[in-house]
């Protein structure tokens, strides 16, 4: 039997990169997911990958820094499938790369509002619907910067490491009413908008931090939120899991 079968799921930032692999994957495995994104086309193509090799899926267009978006893809998840029961908050900037002294403030108040704020947001109105489904699974899409610091990156760095926290929190308060809630913290993944926007010179020297010896891909990461959105992590809350190459082991 499939895994995930005849689950509903929610998956942020689907639209491309980590995202769309594990909607891709999720679909796979028998959920019926709903796909969200800011990216409109994105996230109807993923949409229309999954109903082509016979899944079910749907898109709602959303911003995770706004509150009245989060709780809108939860309707729409309701109102098409009957219910919920999984959820990947995925969705996320880099942002402005600066040191503290210089760093701008809307560029801080942006990253701060999608990456912690919008995993909060997705939890608030998430978490109500899978209670009312008689439980489920959460995973949110930190980084190994949830767990190290970098320079030039205090924004993005300061959000998931408040993703670990809020991840921590929000397990322990259900995890004796069915709700598992983990984190995953990957290293550098290959992913479009990884490729898109460095040069080769420098995708070689962020390989070159893995021991493993080369950057990560999205179908990694989906592999790992399968596992801990599936029965066969029953046991597992509250935790933090890095798929890195070997990158926090140094």
């Amino acid at each position: 039997m499939k895994s995930l079968n005849n689950k509903v799921a929610i998956i942020t930032g689907a639209g491309s990169g980590i995202g769309r692999a594990i909607a891709l994957l999720y679909a796979t495995e028998g959920a019926k997911i709903v796909a969200s994104d800011v990216d409109e086309k994105g996230g109807n193509e993923t949409v229309a990958q999954i109903t082509a090799k016979g899944g079910e899926a749907i898109f709602v267009k959303a911003d995770t820094s706004k509150p009245e978006d989060g709780k809108n893809v939860v309707a729409q998840a309701v109102k098409k499938f009957g219910g919920l029961h999984i959820a990947v908050n995925n969705a996320g900037i880099g942002g402005p790369i600066q040191f503290v002294g210089e760093y701008p403030i809307d560029g801080w108040d942006k990253v701060i509002s999608i990456n912690l704020s919008g995993v909060f947001y997705g939890l608030r109105y998430q978490i109500p619907a899978i209670l009312s489904s008689g439980g489920g699974s959460i995973v949110n899409i930190a980084s190994i910067l949830g767990k190290v610091g970098a320079k030039g990156s205090a924004a993005y760095v300061a959000a998931k490491h408040g993703v670990i926290g809020l991840t921590e929190a929000s397990a322990l308060e259900y995890a004796n009413q069915n709700i598992r809630i983990n984190s995953i913290g990957p290293g550098y993944i290959m992913t479009p908008l990884l490729s898109k926007s460095l040069d080769e010179p420098t995708l070689k020297a962020l390989a070159a931090l893995h021991p493993i010896g080369r950057l990560g891909t999205a179908e990694e990461v989906a592999e790992l939120a399968l596992w801990l959105n599936s029965d066969k992590a029953s046991f597992v809350t509250g935790a933090y899991y890095n798929v890195d190459g070997g990158y926090l082991a140094q």
